[in-house]
């Protein structure tokens, strides 16, 4: 399968497939862990026509279609859209809100776990439970993003300000292509969590020294507590998928074309079928902003209950690791698809949101339960594989293997059970999340390790767990 290695040194390499050229961000260590799977996924995804560019970071692990870590490049002239290079969950992301509290405010193991009690009253963590935002229009959201929220769940401009983007625009009208039933399941879902890998983690921060200048201008201290939010489109997102999936596929089949991989599909951007998925996936971007907006509202109430009303939480960022922008790159408007990748951008860059040009954004890494989660900075050099970091830790193991080989005790231990230092989560029994266990997932310090080598990003701060929650 690997017809070529070549090392361009700083954790970079290029490997030449059948098909075409993968570039992968990994040190040696990591690179060990890709296996035959991982690279055969790379080869058919360079089948797609026209592909500029495509490449791995550390996490990558095998997806459906398409490794998560995945950055693949298209012109916008002529190039294709790939649900697959998108993912299921579209619109995933992460969002971090800060405090003024320390670590010392969140010792008390008691007052953790009133405090987890609190987010779950606010925060629907069971599939089967609703959130009771009635008043809150689920097509105003699909349409115009954090914008068609009522007021009075906007705290302050900043909320609006300190994300990724606030709204993606679209032709509505592709709305009128899907079933009525998307309705029914998507209201109700705002400001829910979901389950499998997404959760609410309070944390604590341990700022890098030689980033100390950027971490005041964003409003970080060591050992402040923030709040880190993973989840992303629920229903909306998953139903856009599932009817686009099954299009594109009939779509191909009439074009003729086929590829090794039946979970592949993709189509001409300029094509009704490429037209129609992005436009719907734009809205489901709407959808996954607003949600993780909503679980930050109801998290903001769950600390104002446990500490008081005069609690602030102000956004440091919000954004995704499930997409395809537009973005303009080499002097001309390209497709960039990032699955289980996470954009950094510089310092100046003007692709920046308006508050973090200067410094550049906040780029937001979680660990896995149990590890520490990581805030970076974009660095210049990051042009050379699209400003697209890593996402995460990556799975090491299916959920099933996981099952298999590691133990409850064995999870107790990487969650510091029974000491001072315990990281507390909602469970009662933790058999019932085993599969999001740290040894679920690769080393993150050496995932991060492999992209500061590669001058991709560097670290701001890192920031160690106190306490999960997770939903089922």
């Amino acid at each position: 399968m690997l017809i070529q290695h070549k090392k361009h040194g700083g954790n970079h390499h290029e490997i030449e497939l059948e098909h075409g050229r993968l570039h992968v961000f990994a040190n040696d260590e990591v690179l060990q862990t890709f296996g035959d799977k991982v690279y055969e996924m790379a080869d058919n995804n360079l089948q797609i026509p026209r592909n500029q560019y495509m490449s791995y970071t550390p996490d990558a692990h095998v997806g459906i279609g398409t490794c998560i870590g995945t950055t693949a490049v298209w012109s916008m002239k002529n190039g294709c859209v790939s649900p697959s290079i998108v993912g299921s969950d579209i619109g995933c992301g992460m969002r971090v809100h800060t405090t003024s509290l320390h670590k010392r405010d969140l010792m008390d193991k008691a007052l953790r776990r009133a405090l987890i009690e609190a987010i779950e009253k606010y925060v629907p963590t069971n599939e089967r439970k609703n959130s009771n935002y009635e008043d809150i229009d689920v097509m105003s959201v699909v349409e115009l993003g954090l914008h068609g929220l009522p007021e009075k769940y906007v705290p302050d401009n900043q909320w609006l300000t300190h994300v990724e983007q606030s709204k993606f625009g679209f032709d509505a009208s592709y709305l009128n292509q899907l079933p009525p039933k998307i309705l029914k399941y998507a209201r109700g879902q705002l400001g829910s969590l979901g389950s499998g890998n997404h959760f609410i983690e309070l944390q604590y921060l341990e700022i890098n020294e030689a980033y100390k200048d950027v971490a005041e201008k964003w409003g970080l201290f060591d050992g402040q507590v923030v709040v880190m939010i993973h989840s992303g489109s629920r229903s909306w997102g998953g139903m856009v998928g599932r009817e686009h999936n099954k299009t594109i596929k009939e779509a191909m089949n009439q074009w003729g074309v086929s590829n090794p991989d039946p979970n592949l599909i993709y189509a001409p951007i300029n094509s009704q079928e490429g037209q129609t998925y992005l436009n719907l996936m734009y809205s489901a971007l709407n959808f996954a902003v607003s949600n993780r907006h909503m679980i930050a509202f109801g998290v903001r109430e769950a600390f104002r209950e446990i500490f008081g009303a005069s609690l602030e939480m102000p956004v440091l960022y919000d954004l995704m690791h499930n997409y395809a922008l537009k973005e303009f790159h080499r002097n001309q408007p390209m497709l960039v698809h990032r699955k289980g990748a996470t954009r950094a951008l510089p310092p100046g860059h003007f692709l920046n949101t308006p508050v973090y040009k200067e410094t550049g954004h906040p780029a937001l890494i979680p660990g896995s339960m149990g590890t520490s989660s990581y805030i970076m900075v974009g660095k210049e050099e990051g042009l050379k594989n699209f400003y697209s970091i890593c996402h995460g830790a990556g799975r090491a193991r299916s959920r099933k293997a996981t099952k298999q080989l590691v133990t409850v005790d064995e999870f107790e231990q990487s969650l510091k059970v029974g000491t001072e230092d315990e990281i507390l989560v909602n469970h009662a029994s933790l058999q019932t999340i085993l599969d999001e266990c740290p040894q679920a997932y690769k080393d993150v310090d050496q995932i991060i390790d492999s992209i500061v080598g590669a001058s991709l990003a560097d670290v701001v701060a890192k920031c160690k767990p106190m306490a999960a929650i997770k939903g089922i």
